[in-house]
C-alpha cells in the first residue's frame, strides 16, 4: 500500500482529500496539530472498507510551524511506515486583511505555514523519494496566487511562492522519477471561506462559468488523478479547479 502524507489533514479541504485516496487505496497520514472527531470517524470507515481499493487513514500530530522538528518527525512517519510515496502540501492559513494594518506577526505566521513549512517538510520527505527514485509530490496553491484579491495580499504572495517552488522543484527531480505539481482551487464551501458572507459567495459563483462554487471532492479527485497513472507524465504544472471562475 503507497503512503501519502497529506498536511491540514484533520478537517476542510484536507480531510476531503484524505477521503478520497483512502478509498483509491493509498494509507494517506493526515498530520495536523490535533485530530477532529470528523478525522477518527474517516479512519474508521477507511478501517472497515473491503477489496482491493481499500487503504487507510492515520493520523500524526505534529505542528508544522515547528520547521526545527521536521527531520525527526519525517524520520519516524518513515520508521512507522516505510517509504513515503506522495506529499499533499496543505496546511495554510487564509487570514485576511489590509496589508497596512496586519499585525507584523500575523504577517510571520502566515509565510511560515504557507511558505517554509512546505518547503522544509518537502525536503526530508523528498529524501526518500530520491531513494526510491520514484515520488509525487501536489502543493495546494490558489487561484489567488494569479488574479489577486483584495484583503489576501499576504496569503496571495504565498499561493505564487508554491507556484515558483513547483515549477522548479519539478525540473529538480523530473529525471529520478518524482513529479512535482500544483492544484490551484478558487473559492471553496470549507471553513476557510465561512468568514465570507452570502452576498460574496453569490457573487463568486455569479461570475464563474459553471454558475457554482467549486467542492472539496473536486480538488479532492483532482490530486488524487495527479497521484495516480493518469498523473505520471504531468508535472511543473499547475490544475485550477474554480468551476470556470478564472476562465
Amino acid at each position: 500500500m503507497r503512503n501519502v502524507v497529506v498536511t491540514g489533514g484533520s478537517r476542510g479541504l484536507g480531510l476531503a482529500m484524505a477521503v478520497n485516496l483512502a478509498a483509491a487505496g493509498y494509507r494517506v497520514i493526515a498530520v495536523a496539530r490535533r485530530g477532529t472527531d470528523e478525522l477518527a470517524a474517516a479512519s474508521r470507515a477507511a478501517a472497515d472498507g473491503a477489496g482491493p481499493a481499500a487503504g487507510a487513514i492515520e493520523f500524526r500530530a505534529f505542528d508544522l510551524s515547528d520547521t526545527g522538528g521536521m527531520p525527526a518527525f519525517v524520520r519516524g512517519l518513515r520508521a512507522d511506515f516505510g517509504t513515503v510515496y506522495g506529499l499533499v502540501n496543505n496546511a495554510g492559513l487564509g487570514t485576511a486583511g489590509v496589508l497596512g494594518v496586519m499585525r507584523d506577526a500575523d504577517i510571520e505566521k502566515i509565510i511560515r505555514l504557507n511558505t517554509l513549512s512546505p518547503i522544509v517538510l518537502t525536503k526530508y520527505v523528498l529524501r526518500s523519494m530520491l531513494t526510491a527514485r520514484a515520488g509525487r509530490i501536489v502543493n495546494i496553491a490558489s487561484i489567488v496566487a494569479a488574479t489577486g484579491y483584495a484583503g489576501l495580499s499576504v496569503y496571495s504572495a504565498t499561493k505564487a511562492s508554491l507556484v515558483g517552488f513547483t515549477r522548479s522543484l519539478a525540473r529538480e527531480v523530473g529525471e529520478l522519477g518524482i513529479t512535482v505539481n500544483a492544484v490551484a482551487p478558487g473559492f471553496i464551501d470549507t471553513d476557510m471561506t465561512g468568514e465570507l458572507g452570502a452576498g460574496q459567495r453569490e457573487r463568486i459563483a455569479r461570475r464563474s462559468a459553471l454558475k457554482r462554487m467549486a467542492e472539496p471532492v473536486d480538488v479532492a479527485r483532482s490530486v488524487e488523478f495527479l497521484l495516480g497513472d493518469g498523473g505520471r507524465n504531468i508535472t511543473g504544472t499547475v490544475l485550477t479547479v474554480d468551476a470556470g471562475n478564472t476562465a
